[in-house]
């Protein structure tokens, strides 16, 4: 072959590539109102940045034909490039190529850019749209799959890992998303499941729909699995992109700081009325959230599950932050499982890539019930409870109304290594609500009582004051303060500046254990 014949063969080459599984098959994936794998990546990566590894790989398979099936690329795009400046490295699985589904071949491109985000110290992202393991190849897929899954766990708590679901996601290919940090769902379009609707049905015989059994909302609320649930491709890739505008590009640098245009010394004196006089009547946290930060700009995650926690992240100041909050206005913000595995993870995140905590406390206790205790509320709410006990970033507690019982201590507490805790004077601090210990303690003084009705209001008057009030545990230094609701954003603005310096080991140890 000469020179010009090379030439050629490259021109034919480049071709291909770009021509993905042909001209048909991207025809079919604009009709169902998707993306192909090389416009995403446009989306994603800065213009002109993106620099692709691998371009010329194909499978290896002889069988079933496939010799004869040979597509550049082999039906995944991976290289790098920038995301508003900063490095980052990404694949794209061609659904256009044999269903974008994993070979040998591929999955050593994916490896290849997740082995340089670890040289290198960048995300990963990884847009998947995959039939799964590509059957021809048999244990040759399974392998390759393997070795992902491995570089996922070794950069997990290193470099942030950002799947992106836009197709379907099936069988083992499911895990490599759920090691990373975060998932992102596209509605109508993307699914994933371990079994699939027939098999289930075989089985146990139960008829569910591809949309039921593992669509984006299913994910988003029952299963918690996914993170996000996004309208189309396009806002699944917005989504990326400012997600990765809170987190560093990895474990030893601190998070991308913006310079700030929010005075610091905003005070918001509608936080003041914000909270109920009655105790039992709810508010919105979020709305808490959005008057303290940065221009009320509060990116939620988790949105959809367990919705009596929230968590997402904010800035004060230009400072990323990670939000930790008890959601009134859902199970009037107690903890459950479901609530505690989702608030460990966020905050185990945010401690690993240097994020600092800023936590809203109000919080009724753990939710009773035989299903919450045989489901094992022990054990999960104890994940929290280690996630901020081996929390090594500077921890800020801003205690809002209740914080009674165990709770208490969970919810990022001065006992555990809490950095700044404030409370409000609607506060409450106590192993109880002043109802149910006044019910405990002086059940015979109310029966015996002229007026039980007066004396039981007497009585819970009394324990408020004695007990609950937030004056007691700032006396017993458990509190820094106790301070005026409109002062919340420049006290908490002053504490990430004072700790911005802060450096904090833990015991060595090869690893924790903690309650999984």
């Amino acid at each position: 072959m000469d020179r010009t014949e090379r030439l050629a063969e490259l021109r034919r080459r480049r071709e291909q590539s770009l021509a993905g599984g042909g001209a048909e098959r991207v025809a079919k994936m604009h009709e169902k109102g998707c993306l192909t794998a090389r416009e995403r990546m446009d989306l994603l990566l800065d213009p002109g940045s993106f620099v692709e590894i691998g371009t010329h790989v194909t499978h290896r398979a002889r069988d079933f034909g496939m010799d004869a099936r040979r597509i550049v690329g082999d039906g995944v795009i991976a290289g790098w490039g920038t995301v508003d400046g900063r490095l980052v490295y990404a694949f794209a699985q061609d659904f256009t190529v044999f269903g974008g589904t994993m070979s040998e071949a591929n999955a050593k491109k994916i490896c290849a850019i997740m082995d340089l985000a670890m040289d290198n110290g960048a995300p990963v992202v990884g847009l998947n749209d995959s039939g799964g393991a590509r059957i021809q190849e048999g244990v040759l897929s399974l392998g390759a799959y393997a070795d992902v899954f491995l570089r996922n766990t070794m950069a997990s708590g290193v470099v942030p890992q950002i799947s992106a679901i836009m197709g379907p996601c099936a069988g083992g290919a499911v895990y490599s998303p759920a090691i990373t940090d975060f998932t992102i769902m596209v509605e109508g379009t993307s699914h994933m499941f371990v079994t699939g609707p027939e098999v289930i049905r075989a089985v146990t015989s139960e008829d569910v729909s591809f949309e039921d059994l593992g669509g984006a909302m299913t994910h988003n609320s029952k299963s918690g699995v996914a993170h996000f649930a996004v309208r189309d491709d396009a806002d699944c890739v917005r989504h990326v992109r400012r997600l990765l505008s809170f987190v560093p590009s990895n474990n030893a640098e601190d998070p991308p700081r913006r310079a700030a245009t929010d005075p610091i010394e905003r005070r918001d004196p509608g936080l003041a009325t914000l909270v109920p006089d009655a105790a039992d009547r709810p508010y919105d946290m979020k709305d808490l959230v959005r008057r303290v930060v940065d221009d009320g700009d509060f990116f939620e995650v988790h949105e959809h599950f367990a919705a009596n926690l929230i968590v997402g992240f904010a800035r004060l100041n230009g400072r990323p932050v990670g939000i930790v909050g008890n959601q009134p206005q859902v199970l009037a913000g107690v903890l459950d499982i479901d609530s505690s595995v989702k608030g460990a993870r966020f905050v185990r995140f945010c401690d690993a890539f240097n994020i600092p905590l800023v936590t809203f406390e109000d919080v009724p206790g753990f939710l009773p019930g035989t299903r919450q205790e045989w489901g094992g509320i022990i054990r999960h709410g104890a994940k929290l409870l280690y996630a901020y006990c081996e929390a090594t970033v500077p921890k800020l507690t801003v205690v809002v109304r209740k914080a009674y019982g165990g709770a208490y201590d969970v919810m990022s507490s001065k006992h555990i290594r809490g950095d700044y805790n404030v409370a409000w004077p609607t506060a409450e601090m106590a192993v109880m609500g002043a109802e149910g210990a006044v019910n405990i303690l002086y059940r015979e003084e109310i029966a015996r009582a002229a007026d039980p009705a007066g004396e039981r209001r007497r009585r819970v008057a009394e324990y408020n004051e004695k007990f609950a009030s937030p004056w007691i545990a700032a006396e017993l230094g458990y509190l820094d303060d106790v301070i005026e609701p409109e002062d919340t954003r420049p006290k908490l603005i002053a504490a990430l500046e004072m700790l911005r310096n802060k450096r904090q080991t833990l015991p060595f140890k090869k690893h924790g254990n903690p309650p999984l």
